[in-house]
């Protein structure tokens, strides 16, 4: 199929008309050309803002050829028009830098678009383009920094949760207004981005070793291959922590190629361990609890926005680091952790207090685990009823 670009060429399209000058005659908020595409959007999306006849009007052409194309032109005309965003460039970025689909590895997902990290990428992208036709190097290094650097934020807090929240009617309707549904926007970090960042990373890398750049105002070229390890050695850790374990051995193995070093010598579990060693080394026993607990309530988070395999792979990790402390320091005079049982409870304790996450996500959490972990349901109650009874006692 052939797209037209502008209002001018899709009303010349023999096919499109039909469905135009259908919904021109059944409703008048389709008569003005300006407001045309904005209110095709609205009634594509809520149908119930307009005449039931306009909605009939769509639906004559429900699965046609030409339905789809004039759906294609307005979403194009809407991202030109408004967001002044090309959706040929945007496509270009979804195949170059998109997350990768665990299913099909070779087939990149789109970006996504709400996240302000991707427009960044976008307008870097087009200052790229600029500085390239300019041949200024040193503006096509600094430009393609911030499309590195928006790769890294996506790895880090791409992974975007909007949970919607229902309308909560106040207990004093005398004296408040009922509120209305509100959204909350969660961001947390985006494994499916790393390939893209690392190929960026790589890419700029190469790119100052052919232009001969070993050093120049925006740094070094060793700068970077450092930064690039260490973020090899981040990504590792992360891929183990959420459970991904071949692919955290796939990234050490590649790290080991590109940086040789003793401490890459190691089998996997062992580097990772050691790193863990190394932060848990004259750690407190308060620092300790807080670590397992922090990464047992981003587990029932995870959980809750059922983002399961992520949340398994915290609860597992964080019974490793417990278990882990207890027996590095077993022969120390040194005080112990809690039970990792009541230290999950505590942690599903403060997630439920805490206000940060909406009520009806706290309560869907606890009824979901109800249903598909009764043995967690039974052991948080035990738990309750027998701190209940020592609170009591004392």
């Amino acid at each position: 199929l052939e797209f037209a670009l502008d209002w001018q060429q899709i009303i010349k399209d023999a096919n499109v008309v039909p469905i135009i000058t259908a919904l021109k005659s059944a409703d008048k908020a389709f008569a003005d050309d300006d407001e045309f595409v904005s209110n095709y959007l609205s009634l594509r999306q809520n149908p119930a803002r307009f005449k039931p006849e306009a909605f009939r009007a769509i639906d004559d052409f429900r699965g046609t050829a030409a339905l789809r194309k004039l759906d294609i032109f307005a979403k194009a005309y809407h991202l030109r028009k408004v967001w002044k965003l090309d959706p040929v460039l945007m496509q270009q970025l979804n195949q170059n830098h998109g997350p990768i689909d665990w299913n099909d590895p070779n087939t990149p997902l789109p970006l996504d678009w709400r996240h302000p990290d991707s427009h960044a990428i976008y307008w870097a992208v087009k200052g790229l383009q600029k500085a390239s036709e300019e041949g200024s190097s040193i503006a096509e290094i600094n430009t393609d920094r911030i499309v590195n650097h928006s790769l890294q934020n996506l790895f880090r807090n791409g992974r975007m949760f909007v949970y919607d929240v229902p309308a909560q009617t106040p207990s004093d309707s005398s004296s408040q207004t009922p509120q209305t549904p509100t959204k909350e926007v969660f961001l947390r970090s985006d494994l499916r981005m790393f390939d893209a960042y690392n190929k960026s990373a790589l890419a700029r890398i190469k790119k100052y070793e052919e232009l001969g750049l070993e050093k120049t105002k925006t740094g070094s070229l060793q700068s970077l291959k450092d930064g690039h390890r260490n973020m090899l050695k981040n990504a590792i850790f992360s891929f183990y922590q959420a459970g991904h374990r071949r692919r955290a051995q796939k990234i050490y193995k590649k790290m080991r190629q590109l940086y040789p070093s003793d401490d890459f010598k190691v089998p996997l579990d062992a580097f990772v361990w050691n790193r863990l060693r190394e932060e848990l080394t004259n750690i407190t026993v308060t620092n300790a609890q807080e670590i397992v607990q922090m990464m047992l309530r981003e587990s029932y988070f995870r959980y809750a926005v059922r983002d399961d395999d992520e949340a398994f792979g915290r609860e597992k990790m964080a019974k490793e680091i417990h278990d882990h402390y207890q027996s590095a320091y077993l022969d120390e005079n040194r005080i112990n952790l809690p039970d990792f049982k009541l230290m999950r409870y505590f942690a599903l304790l403060d997630f439920f207090n805490d206000y940060q996450y909406p009520l009806n996500m706290r309560r869907n959490l606890l009824a979901r685990i109800k249903i598909e972990r009764p043995e967690l349901a039974e052991q948080l109650k035990q738990l309750e009823e027998k701190l209940q009874k020592q609170s009591e006692q004392s």
